[in-house]
């Protein structure tokens, strides 16, 4: 059974930055398109970062310019950096694995989710 663990959430004023991680002793990132989504109360889920295999990533435009996603392989961890955070981007992150199929930002789907970390920005 693939598990995914996040670290780094918490509670950070508005234009502050943080650091997601997502880590996991039972699928080697390295090989797997790997995803950063996340869901608001009363709001859609939204995929905010991804990267491939082969280290191309993207963002949307909500997040872009703002957000990086990377990967250590020596650690088999993903980060999301989180930088200029505003309090929309208060949510639910969470690390997705094994990208199933992409048709637009908020519709989508992973093989594997990780538990959540909380993100709350203040104003």
């Amino acid at each position: 059974q693939v598990q995914l663990v996040e670290s780094g959430g918490g509670l950070v004023q508005a234009g502050g930055s943080l650091r997601l991680s997502c880590t996991s002793s039972t699928i080697f990132f390295g090989l797997n398109a790997v995803g950063w989504s996340r869901q608001a109360p009363g709001k859609q889920r939204e995929l905010v970062a991804r990267i491939t295999a082969g280290g191309s990533s993207n963002y949307p435009d909500s997040v872009k310019g703002r957000f990086i996603i990377s990967g250590e392989n020596a650690k088999n961890t993903v980060y999301l950096q989180m930088n200029s955070l505003k309090p929309e981007d208060t949510a639910v992150y969470y690390c997705n694995v094994g990208l199933r199929t992409f048709r637009t930002w908020a519709d989508y789907d992973y093989a594997y989710w990780g538990q959540g970390t909380q993100v709350t920005v203040s104003s």
